[in-house]
Parts: C-alpha cells; sequence; structure tokens
C-alpha cells in the first residue's frame, strides 16, 4: 500500500485532540516549513495558506501515510471546500510532503502564528 507524507500543524499533532486519525501511521519526526506560509486561528483549528512575500516557518510534524487514513482524514478536513491538500516546502526535507492548505478566506484579524496551539 502506498504512503503519503503529510505535514501536519494542528489538531492532528500528537497530544491534539484529532490525533486519534493517525492511529496505526508512522511518525516520521517533528519539522518547519520554509518561510513561505501562514497559519491562522480559525475558532478551535488553525488553517495553514501560502503567503509568499511575508510567510513564516510552521512547525509541525511528518507521518507517513496509508490510502485508508489518508482518506479519512480527507473526508474530515472537508475536501476540497473546506481544506485542500497539496504539496509543501518543509526544510531539510528532499521528499514530496503534502499539508492541508485552508480553502477559503481568512476572517479579518484571525491571530497568526507558528505553532499550534497558539499562547494563550
Amino acid at each position: 500500500m502506498s504512503k503519503t507524507i503529510l505535514f501536519l500543524y494542528g489538531t492532528l499533532k500528537r497530544g491534539q485532540k484529532n490525533h486519534h486519525f493517525l492511529a496505526g501511521q508512522e511518525f516520521r519526526g517533528d519539522a518547519a516549513t520554509m518561510p513561505l506560509y501562514r497559519m491562522y486561528a480559525l475558532g478551535w483549528h488553525p488553517g495553514l495558506v501560502l503567503d509568499q512575500d511575508h510567510g513564516e516557518e510552521i512547525t509541525g510534524e511528518l507521518w507517513a501515510v496509508d490510502d485508508d487514513a489518508l482518506a479519512r482524514m480527507d473526508v474530515f478536513e472537508g475536501m476540497p471546500d473546506w481544506f485542500v491538500r497539496s504539496d509543501i516546502a518543509v526544510r531539510d526535507c528532499f521528499e514530496t510532503v503534502q499539508a492541508y492548505f485552508f480553502n477559503q478566506s481568512v476572517p479579518t484579524g484571525a491571530l497568526s502564528g507558528t505553532d499550534w496551539p497558539f499562547p494563550g
């Protein structure tokens, strides 16, 4: 069965409330993106967007996931309306990595940060 490498930055990370979607999947390690993205607080979860002009290095985790787990996460993330899965540039990683990108307009005044959950 094929594996997809995902960069996870929010509620799917270890210790977060939706981590159960990763049961039986392979944790590859902590990671950070190249400074090309912004992460915004969207209520109880974050959303990642491409921002080549004002991007920051976002922290997260790399996971190798099988097709079944990926399909479940795609449904959970509301693809393709709420989020879309696309390639992402991860520092010191030379494999193809994908992440879930927010596919709506970011609300005016949304807080941004580099590590979820944002400080309090």
